[in-house]
């Protein structure tokens, strides 16, 4: 039989001990990701990060996000940005780089894509 994964409230879990972010130009700045569910290049789960700034590669992978918590601007490669909070959708595929600016601790859901190799 196959049961379902289940994370009750994506908002409020737990999603583990921060450690330092690795790309980050911020002193002190930590991030924890927490995977929910993985299988054949794909897996989803949940991740935070504290303010500050940092720079972003997405290489091999497509990644899917939808942001629960939290404020960010995004720049891309060639200047142009966005903003997103709580509920906005959106998707960096392979080969996308960028830098995240975090105003307040963000969490989001993420979904990863491997592409093939």
């Amino acid at each position: 039989m196959v049961k379902a994964t289940i994370m009750s409230d994506a908002n409020t879990t737990n999603p583990g001990e921060h450690s330092p972010k690795a790309t980050s130009s911020t002193p002190g700045q930590t991030e924890v990701s927490l995977r929910l569910w993985a299988r054949e290049g794909l897996k989803t789960g949940i991740w935070e990060v504290t303010p500050g700034t940092f720079a972003s590669t997405r290489p091999g992978y497509d990644e899917i996000c939808q942001i629960l918590s939290g404020t960010a601007t995004i720049t891309e490669e060639d200047g142009s940005n966005f903003e997103v909070g709580p509920g906005s959708l959106f998707v960096t595929p392979a080969g996308w780089r960028g830098t995240w600016e975090i105003h307040e601790t963000l969490r989001k859901m993420w979904v990863v894509i491997d592409l093939p190799a």
